[in-house]
């Protein structure tokens, strides 16, 4: 009933902005899993009409127990946002999946979804920029692992990524957010749970592959991993940004931390 007054109130706060862009959710068709993922496409005017413009896009990914609408709810401005830059805004609903191609639950291919099902839903059902230089991929939390994961590994897919308060290396934490659902236990399977990380995709890039920016919070409980991440980039001469700022693993900080990765993003579709 929670759940129901929330996306409620959210469609009607929707239903009442004045923002040119138009918001379409839409159920993806994923042939791998065999089933259609809900996805939100925030679409500036400059994309649509007769004078449509091919435009970039961001994948912006949510966390673990968020949705498909997380990120509108943490960032009502992104309709504007969209519109000021000129950028599609792709919201894909993972459930918990940490976007893997998980090696234990074969229904779990959030990678092969992401990567290659909704990115050819994106190019050929909008005006977008169809090449690696004209999409990047960025997510909170989970997804900024996500975020990582799938650039680092498919930098023919993605020109730049992005990760706010990123999962970065989860091994500290064997027993939280169901991660042995999708890895397996971790003792059985360290090795597993080591590849399976971002650090442990780091040597996969070359410095200049992708234009990468990573930022977490001084009080966020991911703030070790991250750091370590940062001198793992650093100490394999791999050119990033990195940000740490006051704040905490929160939507306030989110809120915040997105305007700064926007701006990353815009910067680089503007080389």
């Amino acid at each position: 009933m929670k759940t129901k007054l929330i996306l409620s109130m959210f469609f009607l706060a929707v239903s009442f902005a004045s923002y040119a862009a138009r918001i379409d959710t839409v159920m993806v068709k994923s042939v791998s899993m065999n089933k259609d993922i809900l996805t939100v496409f925030i679409i500036p005017d400059a994309a649509t009409g007769r004078e449509a413009r091919a435009c970039p896009v961001v994948f912006l990914l949510h966390g673990y127990g968020g949705n498909a609408y997380r990120w509108l709810a943490i960032k009502p401005e992104l309709p504007a946002l969209a519109d000021e830059k000129g950028i599609i805004f792709v919201c894909p609903d993972a459930k918990n999946s940490w976007y893997w191609d998980s090696p234990v639950d074969p229904d779990c291919r959030y990678e092969t979804f992401v990567v290659s099902e909704l990115v050819n839903y994106a190019d050929t059902h909008y005006k977008t920029r169809a090449f690696r230089e004209g999409r990047a991929v960025t997510g909170l939390s989970m997804g900024g692992h996500g975020a990582l994961w799938l650039a680092f590994r498919h930098t023919d897919v993605f020109g730049a990524a992005g990760s706010t308060s990123g999962g970065v290396d989860f091994r500290p934490f064997p027993e939280s957010w169901e991660i042995n659902k999708q890895l397996g236990d971790y003792d059985a399977h360290r090795d597993r749970w080591s590849e399976y990380t971002v650090v442990g995709q780091v040597s996969k890039i070359k410095d200049g592959e992708l234009a990468i920016i990573v930022d977490c919070g001084l009080d966020d409980f991911f703030l070790d991993v991250n750091i370590s991440l940062h001198l793992l980039l650093k100490s394999n001469h791999i050119s990033h940004d990195f940000i740490l700022r006051p704040g905490k693993h929160n939507t306030a900080y989110w809120n915040n931390s997105i305007d700064y990765q926007i701006l990353f993003f815009n910067k680089y579709f503007s080389r």
